[in-house]
């Protein structure tokens, strides 16, 4: 047979490319086996990123840990699921064998971006209020784990986040220490670096130590007070002119202050929550222990965009007292925490409806994190 012409060999590998870039991650890393042409097209950072680009974003990952039940060791894992499945049925998605991850009982996940999660395996010390902790990177789709980031020691007033820089394609994970005279600095890993990079003095800091930085638009965002003092304060002296979204952004590694929605009168009884979802932010809060109220910016950054998406009562809800947890389906579906902790309220503002069910029967726990499968294999 004559040789192929170089341009139809081009063409021919652009057909290709184009053609695999839409199949699901799951069978496309099966097509690696076919020939030695789709083994590199496949792994091709181009090709990576075009993939990560089309596809679907519905799915979800989720944390468990299993209890040590008679003849059975206490486990953690990572469960993937899609949205669709996990809505319909939650029990089963969080019980599930299939697509079940094993973790060390040591190891926290802290968030999952473009297919990546980020783990931390934290080191306890004798004094409680210390712990040495460090991070890797899992593919749970393709297998793929990274090496450690170096040990970093924190204390109790620490915050974490875990994003995309998309100007130095790297993934970073970024914590705020703030000491016991109120002073605030960052300390900013990236996953192709080697070291840790200490940035210094910020006017405000995030309040809540147990909630994770909300990545949307290259920044991490956390809701944070202004100008905190000292190592404790109480939600009940924070007033309203306080409160702010903190944003910090992982190219320049600089921060702004973004305002709470002009529509917020007075403080909330309870500590809002962040959510993102769909290229959106939201906050989400519990006004007057009566009602639920959802707030949505629909342009991230532009504060004269926020609109609030609901406004329900506990009573149709069936609940005295929730707390927000996930939303799905671009702001339509809203998974709260009801009286129990085991309670789990499912609100679909599209048709008003409210689904209760008791989600744990063989864990103790679990975390929903958005999730989208993917190839990405960081350097």
């Amino acid at each position: 047979m004559a040789a192929q012409h170089p341009t139809a060999a081009v063409l021919l590998c652009e057909v290709v490319m184009e053609i695999l870039s839409w199949i699901p991650a799951k069978p496309v890393t099966r097509l690696k086996l076919v020939c030695k042409s789709w083994n590199s097209i496949i792994s091709h950072p181009h090709f990576v990123k075009l993939h990560l680009h089309r596809s679907p974003k519905n799915a979800i990952v989720l944390s468990t840990l299993t209890p040590p039940f008679p003849n059975k060791e206490e486990k953690q894992s990572l469960v993937l699921s899609s949205v669709e499945s996990f809505i319909q049925n939650p029990s089963s998605t969080v019980d599930a064998q299939e697509n079940r991850h094993s973790l060390h009982l040591q190891d926290w996940v802290l968030d999952s971006c473009n297919g990546l999660v980020c783990v931390a395996r934290l080191l306890f010390h004798p004094n409680n209020d210390i712990t040495d902790i460090c991070f890797r990177l899992l593919n749970p789709l393709t297998g793929f784990i990274s090496e450690n980031s170096p040990c970093l020691r924190v204390n109790v007033n620490n915050v974490f986040g875990f994003g995309y820089d998309e100007s130095s394609d790297s993934y970073k994970v970024v914590t705020f220490i703030r000491d016991s005279s109120g002073t605030v600095t960052a300390q900013v890993y990236s996953f192709r670096g080697s070291s840790w990079k200490t940035i210094n003095s910020f006017p405000a800091f995030p309040y809540c130590v147990e909630a994770n930085g909300q990545f949307i638009g290259g920044s991490l965002n956390w809701l944070g007070v202004r100008n905190p003092h000292g190592d404790d304060y109480h939600w009940a002296a924070v007033t309203l002119d306080m409160l702010i979204i903190f944003s910090f952004d992982l190219k320049s590694d600089t921060h702004k202050q973004i305002l709470l929605p002009k529509g917020i009168n007075e403080i909330p009884r309870q500590e809002p929550t962040l959510g993102v979802w769909g290229n959106r932010l939201y906050l989400l809060y519990d006004y007057k222990n009566t009602h639920f109220i959802a707030w949505q910016m629909k342009e991230f950054g532009d504060e004269n965009s926020w609109t609030q998406l609901l406004k329900i009562s506990f009573h149709h809800l069936g609940v005295e007292t929730l707390f927000p947890e996930f939303i799905f389906e671009n702001g339509n579906i809203f998974m709260l925490r009801g009286r129990h902790c085991f309670e789990e309220v499912f609100y679909d503002r599209r048709d008003n409806s409210v689904k209760r069910t008791n989600i744990l029967a063989n864990n103790c726990y679990f975390i929903a994190f958005d999730y989208v499968e993917s190839l990405v294999q960081p350097c």
